[in-house]
């Protein structure tokens, strides 16, 4: 796992199966973020048992195949589609491809676990949630900030047993490491990544609506610039937006690609719950100058101060939930209706977005 580079950040954690050898076969397709190794860490280790990888380029099957020696190369997208075993697909597509491949899938009977950002056009959205109703599969995403993090799973858990009181705002701050070297082009095409608040902002809004309980959401202001990269004219990196959610709670969230060389990671993380009782911050990836691991969080209530360090101590429990979801048809891990809600609001923070440079 990569610690300078988030596009090769790959949480690892301990084995927690809830299925036996064999019971949900999974394939990965579509290798063009990193991210697809943290998504395939995640379900191997709740039990599922990878089968088959896809992508048409052979040197990212081969390292795939490195990283999981147990894994068959397949000779093309329909050897997976048309494998009766295969229950889901894991994908990290170019994110202007994301929603069609998504289509393809349910449309085979599978479901589909995608890499963030889930969509890059509302038309995608409207798509993919007449194919879900259409079919009944699945369409889940990998908002790996919340999802991969145990310090923001423990801050759910808090938030749930009532230890701030009602949430009533949520800020976040989502910095980047660039690396321009090391990203591929379409990293730097607007139409295929989609703009800054429709990929990395994706993680903020779905800890909005999370957090705060929300189910819905309105944008009231988002702006996008290009302030230190001319070389990159369609690369924006800066954009903040702030939101209202349905029950009254408020978001303000920032994300950029300015994270400096110095910093030991690939960006300083940050998330503040206010809640009327207390609240949360969460320190995600680094204790700045204080400690190189992440996974902190810090709580003020009516009875103290605490600080809780929470690295390998609370595991990342949506990946066996997905999968007993997608056996049972339930909906323990994340409502089908929360991974459309977030998405649909990135790409209208990001349409509605103001150009300042």
């Amino acid at each position: 796992m990569s610690r300078s580079n988030g596009m090769l950040y790959a949480p690892t954690g301990k084995a927690e199966p809830v299925v036996g050898p064999g019971q949900f076969v999974i394939a990965a397709m579509a290798l063009e973020h990193g991210h697809i190794y943290g998504m395939c860490n995640g379900l191997v280790e709740a039990g599922a048992t990878l089968k088959w990888v896809y992508d048409p380029d052979p040197i990212k099957v081969q390292q795939f195949c490195e990283k999981y020696p147990q894994v068959c190369a397949a000779s093309s997208e329909s050897q997976i589609l048309e494998d009766p075993e295969v229950r889901l697909v894991a994908a990290a597509a170019i994110p202007s491809e994301r929603c069609d491949l998504g289509l393809k899938v349910m449309s085979h009977g599978k479901d589909y676990f995608t890499d963030k950002t889930p969509f890059t056009t509302l038309d995608q959205v409207a798509a993919a949630r007449a194919k879900a109703a259409e079919t009944g599969q699945k369409y889940m995403v990998y908002y790996s900030e919340r999802l991969h993090v145990e310090s923001a799973i423990h801050a759910g858990k808090l938030i749930q047993d009532g230890a701030i009181g009602r949430v009533v705002q949520v800020m976040g701050t989502g910095p980047h490491r660039l690396n321009a070297s090391s990203r591929p082009d379409w990293f730097f095409r607007h139409d295929q990544y989609g703009g800054i608040l429709c990929d990395i902002g994706s993680h903020q809004i779905e800890q909005f609506l999370y957090f705060a309980g929300c189910k819905d959401a309105k944008v009231t202001s988002s702006k996008v610039a290009n302030y230190n990269n001319p070389l990159y004219p369609e690369l924006e990196d800066f954009g903040d937006a702030t939101l209202i959610g349905d029950n009254g709670a408020t978001n303000y969230f920032r994300v950029d690609w300015f994270t400096p060389n110095g910093l030991s990671t690939w960006g300083d993380g940050r998330t503040f719950i206010l809640g009327t009782d207390g609240y949360i911050e969460l320190r995600k990836y680094i204790d700045l100058a204080r400690d190189p691991k992440g996974d902190h969080l810090y709580l003020v209530n009516h009875e103290g101060e605490y600080h809780m360090e929470l690295k390998d101590k609370v595991g990342y429990p949506f990946f066996g939930e997905l999968i007993i979801d997608c056996i049972e048809r339930t909906e323990r891990a994340m409502t089908q209706e929360h991974a459309f809600k977030a998405g649909e609001l990135c790409v209208v923070a990001q349409n509605e977005a103001v150009r300042i440079q």
